[in-house]
């Protein structure tokens, strides 16, 4: 059987290459990889992020939230 993640490409996405992650506010189409369509964000189990990852992107995505670059809510 099979044990590799299946969301490995979106883990993969949002490292820089060389192994560091970098979550930048303004790219937008990077973080909306890691929201559901109620824009909430998907968990650690579904990103396949480590804690640290995991608050980096939280923080990405509020501050792109709080400059209206991603919306809060979806309708």
């Amino acid at each position: 059987m099979d044990k590799t993640p299946k969301n490995k490409d979106m883990k993969e996405e949002g490292r820089a290459r060389t192994g560091a992650l970098h979550f930048d506010y303004k790219n937008t189409a990077l973080l909306e990889r890691y929201v559901n369509q109620h824009s909430r964000i998907h968990g650690r189990r579904r990103t396949q992020l480590t804690g640290r990852e995991q608050r980096l992107l939280a923080q990405a995505m509020k501050r792109a939230r709080f400059m209206a670059l991603m919306p809060f809510v979806a309708r």
